[in-house]
């Protein structure tokens, strides 16, 4: 487990104090249920032979412990991103984080799918009992955007505006299916889906950018970017900055908590180091995403 900085809750909360942000609302967060987290755990405690790194897991505990922790660092909403690997679970996961956010009203309900044939069905019925945002994880999945069991729910998603977080891009491992040339078809063919890349889209940060100005419904978070432990080996182009700041109100701030190798107070700095100004930081932190949120019509 990685060292967290002292006073790490309070350090966080003055920096939001500073700018005068009313908090932060991480779209990247991961709740799950307990076995299946153990099992992601058991994943990056083993990533070392996948990528020749450590990644040490900063924030192990139970539930309860992990909800404080978000919360005392000034943390307004987050989410339980869950993802399956195989068909049969999404509806499960579901049903998991549906009790999730009963239990906590500031996590946004969450939900997900896998390519099979109810996908449309259960996905539209999800978004009619509330759910705000999804997740697909194409490299997790190992399966193809374009099959034609998930024709539905790209339909149901860009009918309903309802955000998808998608990790489509090609980091820390690629995948079969993962790369922006994928993403690009499926919003070749879905061009109002609202899509929110992860992790930037990383390694391909120019190409997935492009995507924010092609397409109305690309959004790009940022966990994971800028940080010391990605920028050794997917560094972030200095000049793209002047992209990020034209594309402000597409950026959402994420962090992938608990499933961090460093502190979540890094994640933070790295985001305002950039030095892009205290109007890019509050729409990054906390606006965008209170916007993206609240556009559904579901």
């Amino acid at each position: 487990m990685t060292d967290r900085p002292e006073d790490e809750a309070g350090r966080i909360r003055r920096r939001l104090d500073e700018r005068g942000i009313p908090g932060i609302i991480d779209i990247h967060t991961h709740f799950m249920p307990p076995q299946v987290l153990r099992k992601v755990w058991a994943y990056f405690d083993d990533v070392g032979p996948l990528t020749g790194r450590r990644w040490p897991i900063t924030y192990r505990g139970d539930d309860e412990e992990r909800l404080r922790t978000l919360r005392s660092f000034g943390v307004r909403r987050f989410t339980s991103l869950c993802y399956p690997h195989k068909p049969g679970m999404a509806q499960w996961l579901n049903a998991w984080a549906a009790q999730f956010a009963d239990a906590h009203p500031d996590c946004v309900r969450s939900g997900t799918f896998f390519p099979e044939p109810d996908a449309g069905e259960y996905v539209r019925a999800a978004i009619a009992a509330g759910v705000e945002i999804f997740k697909a994880h194409l490299q997790v999945g190992g399966y193809d955007p374009h099959d034609s069991h998930l024709d539905a729910v790209w339909e149901v998603l860009q009918e309903s505006g309802t955000p998808l977080v998608l990790h489509g891009g090609d980091g820390p491992v690629p995948g079969r299916f993962t790369g922006h040339s994928h993403v690009r078809r499926l919003l070749e063919r879905f061009p109002e889906v609202t899509l929110v890349i992860a992790h930037m889209g990383m390694p391909e940060y120019a190409e997935f950018l492009d995507l924010t100005a092609e397409f109305p419904g690309v959004h790009l978070d940022t966990t994971m970017a800028f940080t010391r432990f990605t920028e050794e080996q997917h560094p972030f182009p200095n000049p793209l900055q002047d992209v990020l700041l034209q594309r402000g109100d597409r950026i959402l701030f994420g962090t992938d908590f608990p499933n961090i190798p460093y502190p979540y107070l890094e994640a933070l700095d790295a985001v305002l180091d950039l030095g892009l100004g205290v109007e890019w930081e509050r729409g990054v932190l906390h606006d965008n995403a209170a916007r993206l949120l609240s556009t559904g019509k579901g």
